[in-house]
């Protein structure tokens, strides 16, 4: 079942990823025949020592001509969403957090600037990803990027369910084909699975076979999508996806974030993917919430 049933909610600052960003989250509400909400968050209410009316004011004036822009450009790129936009002066990323609720999207650009400055690690992309339960969307790549026609998945066990379905139906709207891409390092192996195996051929065996099983229900849910299945020994599985998604309009990535952990907690191919990728990045949560959505 589809994990978003609520709006596709951006981010916007006013920076050329912002539009990039609206562009896609438009594109990505027409597809689903859900709303767009656009959100410019000002941070206002965490300025506690703030007391200048006329700086307040300011500020939420330069913020509505950024919404009011970036709407003209939702509207006519895709006119067929329902837009509303959001003037916050919540944080930005709780600002994202409340509009996007329990089943909606979130999309940001790569970088901006403002309200949400300098998306990349240790900013408002990363801190929503290690606190969003729904997925969040990173708009990388160049803005003239040729369609590839394909929707690509990260998996590396059972677990995964939740992501290749999600890209599955990425794919099947799209009329895109799916990849799904299992990669593996063998010093992950060593001292486990390897002296159970005859040699690095059995490794790979074996991960396709896993891959295989975790497909099987999917391929009857989505005969339209044709499936491409890879199973590579990589240096680095970050690596392994960063190359393949040069050649994909999407790439989906599970993410596990360990309960009572304080602080970031995103793994390092998540990292990775966030700063390096060629196309789209989707980080889906996965979990008990994801598990019991239908």
């Amino acid at each position: 079942m589809d994990a978003v049933h609520g709006p596709i909610v951006v981010g916007v600052d006013g920076s050329e990823n912002a539009v990039l960003a609206v562009r896609w989250a438009a594109a990505e509400a027409t597809v689903r025949g859900t709303p767009l909400h656009i959100v410019h968050a000002t941070g206002l209410d965490t300025r506690a020592g703030l007391r200048l009316d006329s700086a307040h004011q300011l500020m939420l004036d330069a913020g509505q001509d950024i919404l009011d822009d970036a709407v003209a450009q939702a509207v006519s790129q895709v006119p067929g969403p329902e837009v509303a936009a959001t003037l916050s002066q919540d944080s930005a990323v709780s600002a994202l957090l409340g509009e996007a609720g329990e089943n909606g999207m979130i999309v940001v650009g790569s970088r901006g600037l403002g309200g949400f400055s300098a998306l990349l690690l240790g900013s408002v992309g990363l801190r929503t990803a290690t606190r969003a339960a729904v997925p969040l969307v990173v708009v990388r790549g160049e803005s003239d990027a040729v369609p590839k026609g394909v929707v690509l998945v990260a998996v590396r066990d059972e677990r995964d369910l939740d992501a290749v379905r999600f890209a599955a139906e990425a794919a099947d709207r799209r009329k895109a084909s799916l990849r799904v891409l299992s990669a593996y390092t063998f010093y992950e192996y060593a001292g486990s699975m390897v002296p159970m195996l005859d040699d690095l051929t059995g490794v790979a065996e074996e991960q396709a076979s896993a891959t295989s099983r975790l497909l099987a229900p999917l391929r009857d849910e989505f005969p339209g999508v044709t499936v491409t299945v890879d199973v590579v020994r990589a240096q680095s599985v970050a690596g392994a996806l960063v190359d393949a998604s040069e050649q994909a309009d999407l790439l989906v990535v599970g993410t596990r974030r360990p309960a009572h952990v304080i602080g970031v907690s995103l793994g390092h191919v998540a990292h990775a993917v966030l700063h390096h990728a060629h196309c789209p990045v989707v980080m889906l949560p996965l979990g008990e919430r994801r598990a019991t959505d239908g």
